[in-house]
């Protein structure tokens, strides 16, 4: 059940607008999220929930799918509706560089619970913390560290396996499919 879930919770880049992510979900993620291990237990992370119209303050300030610049994502009409901007309360633990695998496991928990839900995400590290502290409100010792897009999917991703020397750059199709190439099992165990 646990595999199902990881290939169902893929980076989404096209949501269903017209589905609103409510607050109540976005707090069931963050209580998923909490559960999760941290750094000698220290626990310095905060969630600011963005959601109800305010995502839309957001959006502007994040940057999509690097690896294809040709492409604007996600497409007009196909945003988000809700955001989790992860934060590091400093006034708890200054130094950001340690707890960045702590970032890494909420996030990942929380998209897994979304995927549960029937919703999906996108981990965004794509933006600048400055402008997105400053947009939210939010004080100075809590420094945005990831920004996770919540949403109803509404886009076709597919996974595929590749061979050594193949590149595993994420690419659209024509018909603006998406596909994640994946390595192969026998090729990364060592």
């Amino acid at each position: 059940m646990i595999k199902d879930l990881l290939k169902k919770s893929r980076s989404y880049r096209g949501y269903d607008e017209s589905y609103q992510v409510t607050r109540e979900q976005l707090t069931e993620l963050v209580d998923c999220a909490r559960y999760a291990p941290s750094s000698v237990n220290l626990q310095p992370l905060k969630y600011r929930l963005v959601c109800g119209g305010e995502e839309k303050v957001l959006q502007p300030l994040t940057k999509w799918a690097r690896a294809l610049p040709q492409l604007t994502l996600p497409h007009p009409g196909h945003c988000p509706t809700a955001f989790i901007v992860i934060c590091q309360d400093q006034e708890i633990a200054e130094a950001i560089p340690r707890f960045q695998k702590d970032v890494g496991i909420v996030a990942q928990s929380m998209l897994l619970a979304a995927a549960e839900m029937g919703l999906g995400g996108c981990m965004i590290g794509n933006f600048n913390a400055g402008e997105v502290r400053q947009a939210l409100s939010l004080p100075e010792k809590m420094a945005p560290v990831l920004v996770v897009a919540i949403g109803k999917p509404d886009e076709k991703i597919v996974l595929t396996e590749i061979a050594p020397g193949e590149s595993t750059d994420y690419y659209r199709d024509e018909q603006d499919v998406h596909y994640v190439p994946k390595r192969r099992l026998e090729d990364i165990i060592l």
